[in-house]
């Protein structure tokens, strides 16, 4: 039998983290490469710090849409800014 959560959560990680790709592919957010390379510098595998900035993503995702408002850039600079520490799921707004 297929965990369709575990699908449906596969599916939304690899998006997050092609979005992060694409960030860095573009040079935009600029912000997006200098976390990149900060988590790269204190030791993290390259694929392991995207990961992480995906989660970041996923971070100002979930409180874009419990809070009801556009994306904020400001908020995810602070959140990819703060890794490897990620917030509490109670801590986002």
């Amino acid at each position: 039998m297929t965990d369709h959560s575990d699908d449906e959560e596969s599916f939304v990680s690899s998006h997050l983290i092609e979005a992060v790709e694409n960030q860095l592919a573009a040079g935009q957010p600029d912000y997006v490469q200098a976390v990149l390379n900060k988590l790269t510098l204190v030791g993290y595998e390259r694929e392991d710090a995207v990961l992480l900035m995906a989660q970041a993503l996923a971070y100002e995702i979930e409180a874009m849409l419990a809070a009801d408002r556009p994306f904020d850039g400001a908020h995810y600079e602070q959140l990819l800014r703060a890794l490897p520490d990620l917030p509490e799921p109670s801590d986002t707004p």
